[in-house]
């Protein structure tokens, strides 16, 4: 979008190097990378860098404000968690999506939220990757607010690991068959901690455990990417493995199980910024709009896009059993501006925030992109393509 860097870089483009760039990804975990990789990263422009920011700044004032815990109770009434939730996640997510305003200047649009853990690890390596094996240029960085490889790493593992050497695991239902495995493999390959799935735990007394080598270990810290929405859809051993979580466990959560409801798609009705369209819960509608090929319908707590109705129909509407949990909102038009030797595309970007303890308040570290031709968004939904898939903004830094 900076068009005499997009023009250089899409001229300098070789299969060769993306396809250099895709082994290096991979070099050390063979295989293991399950979504398209974009062949572009994108680039942004100060002004529109801190546009993203201010919205990603706005909406975290809500999240640390005094009410925040009332206004979200009624995300977790109905749903069966663990005990020791913390006030606040130590990491959130912000997906954007680049729009553009009247006067044709990018501005960032809140498509959907997450109190939950991302590829915090693997896009350092894509940082890396990318830079190995493409020309890109001085003064544009993935890292924002000042952070840099080293000193994102030291924050992420104060989050991951805490400050009291306490024996921390990354907790998945079937880690090894995720689509975002890469990135437990280089948390675990940063961090030195391991890969525990759900089906390894057992509890003695109040405390927690697993196996590993005829070795028992206990789990004193969750660095926690299991999605809990999923725990009902499994087998009835693993869904009695997870109820061992329920207990009041001498563990802690990063992030706990009610972050992931509080901080979700449940906010939006709650945030009025420029940068959040307009959204209310379905139960909440008086009326059916007219107008409703401006609008889409998402489940609250869905993952990685799935359910979301983009074409609604009434009929659709009346047929939900549960409104509470669906949100109608307002339609976001993503502006096709990524030139790519394959035509336009359009683009998405997640923001990493990381709480600062010191200051009570969160700071963006870091990105990652999502570049599509189609309706969707999400890398699941741009396998065909090129020029699509899963990528990282470069923002202007000064």
């Amino acid at each position: 979008m900076i068009p005499n860097i997009r023009k250089q870089y899409n001229e300098s483009f070789t299969e060769i190097k993306y396809q250099q760039m895709l082994a290096e990804l991979e070099k050390d975990y063979p295989n293991s990378i399950e979504f398209r990789i974009a062949e572009t990263p994108l680039f942004l422009d100060i002004e529109t860098k801190h546009r993203f920011l201010k919205a990603g700044d706005d909406i975290c004032a809500f999240i640390t404000s005094k009410d925040f815990q009332t206004k979200t109770a009624n995300a977790i009434h109905s749903v069966n968690t663990p005990p020791n939730e913390s006030p606040l996640p130590e990491c959130i997510v912000m997906d954007f999506a680049i729009s553009q305003d009247s006067e044709q200047k990018i501005i960032p649009k809140l498509i959907e939220l997450q109190g939950f853990p991302s590829l915090f690890a693997f896009e350092v390596i894509h940082d890396q990757a990318f830079r190995k094996h493409f020309d890109i240029p001085n003064g544009y960085a993935t890292y924002l607010n000042k952070y840099d490889s080293a000193s994102y790493l030291a924050h992420l593992e104060r989050i991951i690991k805490g400050t009291e050497n306490k024996h921390t695991v990354l907790l998945e239902l079937f880690p090894h068959q995720q689509k975002t495995k890469i990135d437990f493999y280089y948390t675990q390959h940063f961090f030195d901690i391991p890969i525990v799935c759900v089906s390894e735990i057992y509890t003695i007394g109040n405390k927690l455990f697993y196996k590993r080598n005829n070795h028992t270990y206990p789990i004193e810290r969750i660095y926690n990417r299991v999605v809990w929405d999923e725990l009902p859809k499994q087998s009835v051993a693993i869904q009695e493995k997870a109820k061992l979580l329920l207990q009041d466990l001498a563990i802690e959560w990063v992030c706990h199980p009610n972050h992931f409801y509080r901080i979700s798609k449940y906010l939006m009705p709650f945030l009025k910024c420029d940068s959040v369209p307009s959204t209310k819960f379905l139960s909440a509608l008086k009326a059916i709009p007219n107008d409703l090929e401006n609008y889409v319908l998402k489940p609250l707590f869905s993952f990685a896009g799935q359910g979301v109705i983009i074409d609604i129909t009434p009929s659709q509407i009346n047929e939900i059993k549960d409104p509470e949990n669906w949100i109608l909102q307002e339609k976001v038009v993503y502006a096709p501006i990524v030139q790519t030797p394959t035509g336009n595309a359009k683009a998405e970007v997640r923001l990493f925030y990381f709480l600062n303890k010191a200051t009570g308040k969160y700071i963006a570290t870091c990105n990652l992109a999502r570049i599509s031709k189609g309706k969707m968004i999400g890398v699941s939904y741009n396998n065909t393509a090129t020029w699509v898939g899963g990528s990282i903004v470069y923002f202007e830094t000064n």
